[in-house]
């Protein structure tokens, strides 16, 4: 188990390596023409952003001397990385669909992973210049004013100097239940789950939103509940998963109601589903 001293040691590369990649990001997304869009194995989409901001993790991070499992090194086989007891689990650009259609939803996401549990995590939403940080059993926080940067090199001092707690003291109970689904990424199934929710809940309100920002929300108090029937990796779920469960809120699969596994030999996802501190669902 590594201690405080540890963790504060390295809070500033897991922060700085987001806030870099992010960078990376914006660079590509001011220009339309030179995405590069080809297709990954299982059919999604993949830019020279996801190429960029994955380059930049690897490399900022290379110095801790601590492997990385990435949406980009997914090839990696589970006999080189199953008896890991510490490592990064990284989706570079989380939400490329959204990054695609110019929507402005999409994040990074890096989460350190201690005997596959996450143990500290950011996600960084560079268009927004928003940044979300948790460490186990140390809280959930946002701070805001975080511009992409490629120099980034914030010290300890001054990523905890201004943060605000999760949830947000604005947020609270919503006179209505308000339900986060994936903007690109819905089925029957999500479909069918609201309208069994819509039966008990009337003036339920849809939140449609992309990448691990739902997450984050939850996190801040802003929406309730969301629910995902469709595939996701563990890359997708870590980072978002610690800032939810430190500000109050639980992440479960559907069915089973049990919690997400993670470094396993298929690194898909179950579905799931996620409630805010203040859901009473």
């Amino acid at each position: 188990m590594i201690d405080d001293k540890v963790r504060m040691y390295l809070l500033p590369p897991l922060f700085n390596a987001a806030v870099r990649a992010g960078a990376s990001i914006m660079q590509v997304y001011k220009n339309l023409d030179d995405y590069d869009i080809s297709l990954k194995d299982d059919r999604t989409p993949i830019t020279v952003a996801d190429r960029l901001a994955h380059r930049t993790i690897r490399e900022y991070l290379g110095p801790t001397r601590i492997p990385i499992l990435s949406e980009e090194g997914r090839e990696m086989r589970y006999e080189e990385r199953c008896n890991w007891e510490l490592y990064w689990l990284v989706d570079p650009l989380d939400g490329t669909v959204e990054f695609i259609k110019g929507n402005n939803e999409f994040t990074v996401n890096i989460a350190l992973m201690e005997n596959n549990v996450c143990i500290g995590a950011v996600v960084y939403v560079p268009y927004f210049g928003k940044m979300y940080v948790a460490g186990r059993n140390a809280g959930s926080f946002l701070k805001e004013g975080v511009a992409p940067d490629a120099g980034a090199s914030y010290t300890y001092d001054e990523i905890v100097c201004g943060w605000t707690r999760l949830p947000l003291p604005r947020e609270g109970r919503h006179d209505h239940l308000r339900v986060a689904v994936s903007r690109s990424h819905q089925t029957s199934e999500t479909h069918e789950h609201i309208e069994r929710l819509r039966a008990r809940h009337p003036d339920l309100e849809v939140v449609e939103q992309g990448s691990s920002y739902k997450f984050c929300m939850l996190a801040e108090g802003s929406v309730d509940y969301y629910v995902r029937t469709t595939r996701t990796y563990e890359w997708d779920t870590a980072a978002g998963e610690l800032i939810l469960a430190e500000a109050g809120g639980t992440t479960r699969s559907l069915p089973g109601d049990a919690e997400l596994r993670y470094n396993e030999a298929d690194l898909h996802n179950p579905w799931f589903v996620c409630r805010s501190k203040y859901c009473e669902l």
